[in-house]
């Protein structure tokens, strides 16, 4: 829902567009691109998908026609070593990309491709993967993880949805995943599934949590690191959003 509201998160999502340079296109991972296999869209014209079910109908007429970029796709395949990356012509752009970028860039100006979750890839062969891909940064790609660092949707408290409100493990495992961010703490977030029982609560399953690490994989020795949108919801999600870079 945060695609079509005004909330203290958009806002996040739009002032920390207007802290970083423009960029001359985006890469999204997005946690609900999950295939056998790593993957990136190649087509020129993304459709919008619209991936969920039962919300309003408003959600599902929103639209982000913004152009895709081939050419970044086969930069990309060829940039990385690790595996083999295969481009894509079926996907699009899912709501884990544009509820986020549709804020940031408005105007659907900026040429954007995905790149999927291998499921079969172990936490440490993600994070070896987002390393592979720090040059793209240095020629104007703004790489982007959504997801959630705190996603159960199963103990949801649906009363108090729009709440800032956080159940005990889901706040004691959101201020370890901070402190493990702030200080450069990358290993213990690899190893997520050893942190104890916060933890297996907080990501009862890798996918929200993974693009945090293809956004840890990119940081700089000595890069500026931030938080923002750094609150809960419904007692066991949460909005934490990691910025590197100035």
């Amino acid at each position: 829902m945060n695609a079509i509201e005004e909330n203290e998160f958009v806002n996040g999502f739009r002032k920390v567009s207007s802290e970083i340079e423009m960029p001359k296109a985006i890469l999204v991972v997005s946690a609900h691109w999950e295939t056998p296999g790593t993957q990136v869209t190649a087509m020129d014209f993304p459709t919008t998908i619209h991936d969920f079910g039962g919300f309003p109908k408003a959600l599902y007429e929103v639209q982000y026609p913004a152009p895709g970029s081939p050419a970044l796709a086969k930069q990309t395949q060829q940039l990385v070593k690790s595996t083999e990356v295969h481009l894509d012509d079926q996907w699009g752009l899912d709501h884990g990309a544009w509820s986020v970028i549709r804020h940031m860039y408005p105007e659907a100006n900026v040429p954007i491709i995905q790149m999927s979750i291998d499921y079969r890839k172990s936490p440490q062969e993600h994070y070896q993967l987002a390393q592979e891909l720090r040059a793209l940064r240095n020629k104007g790609v703004l790489i982007v993880g959504s997801g959630n660092l705190v996603h159960n949707l199963r103990m949801v408290d649906w009363r108090r949805l729009n709440e800032n409100y956080a159940f005990d493990w889901a706040e004691e495992a959101s201020q370890i995943m901070s402190e493990f961010i702030l200080n450069r703490d990358h290993e213990n977030l690899i190893q997520f599934s050893k942190q104890g029982r916060a933890f297996q609560l907080s990501i009862p399953t890798p996918e929200h949590f993974l693009p945090l690490l293809y956004t840890l994989g990119l940081q700089d020795k000595n890069e500026e690191i931030s938080l923002f949108n750094d609150k809960p919801l419904a007692g066991s999600l949460t909005m934490t959003s990691v910025k590197i870079g100035a």
